[in-house]
This record gives C-alpha cells, structure tokens and sequence, in this order.
C-alpha cells in the first residue's frame, strides 16, 4: 500500500465515500455521475494505491486523513480499532433494526369447517 499518493478532487469524493462504506451505486446517486464512471475510478485508485479490497482503502483512509499511524503498536491498534467500532456499530445496529421483521408472528394455516358438517378427504 501507497502512503504518499495524491488523488484528485473527484478520485477523493470518490474514495471517501467508499472508505465510509458506500456502495458504488450510492456513490454514483450521491455524486449525480453514473456507476460506471464510479468503477473506473475506483478501479483507478486502487491501482494508485496498490490495493486490492475496499477494506484497503478504508485502512489508507483512516490513516491519511484521520491522524491514525500505520506504526502503532499492537495494543495502541487495537484500542484505536475498538474506538471505530464503537463509533460504527450502533449505527449499523439502528439501521438493520427493522420493527416490522421483529414483531412479525407466523401464521399458521389452519383449515375450518362449518359446524356440524362433514369434512372430505379425496
């Protein structure tokens, strides 16, 4: 991975919004071009950076552009990793909360008959 790469003004609107988990479609809407241009300069970033995952780019992201060192230690990682996460789960837990889903019983299909007939079987 590449530290000191300079990208431009759209390969930087591009790449954050992706760092921060966007899919390319959203990030196409948002940026009002179409998905194809989103992946070939997608396409071009990771090339500049030598990456291959969006993972990659959210690590490079982060690094470059919040402050985080690349040379920490093991512990001072972890601790800056558990700080994201505490920042991004609740999110992510408030948006998969689907009230509807949790609250939706099973149905089960039962068959009725009048009283005091007869039920056939064929």
């Amino acid at each position: 991975m590449k530290w000191k790469i300079t990208l431009t003004q759209r390969e930087t609107q591009i790449a954050e919004l992706l760092a921060w988990g966007a899919a390319k479609k959203e990030v196409a809407d948002k940026l009002d071009i179409s998905p194809r241009t989103v992946e070939n300069t997608a396409r071009n970033i990771y090339q500049k950076l030598s990456i291959q995952k969006a993972t990659e780019l959210s690590v490079w992201w982060f690094c470059t552009h919040c402050g985080v060192s690349m040379d920490l230690s093991p512990f001072k990682q972890k601790i800056i990793a558990i700080f994201f996460l505490s920042m991004i789960i609740p999110f992510e837990f408030y948006n998969s909360f689907d009230s509807d889903k949790c609250l939706r019983t099973r149905r089960v299909q039962t068959s009725r008959r009048a009283p005091g007939r007869k039920q056939h079987n064929y």
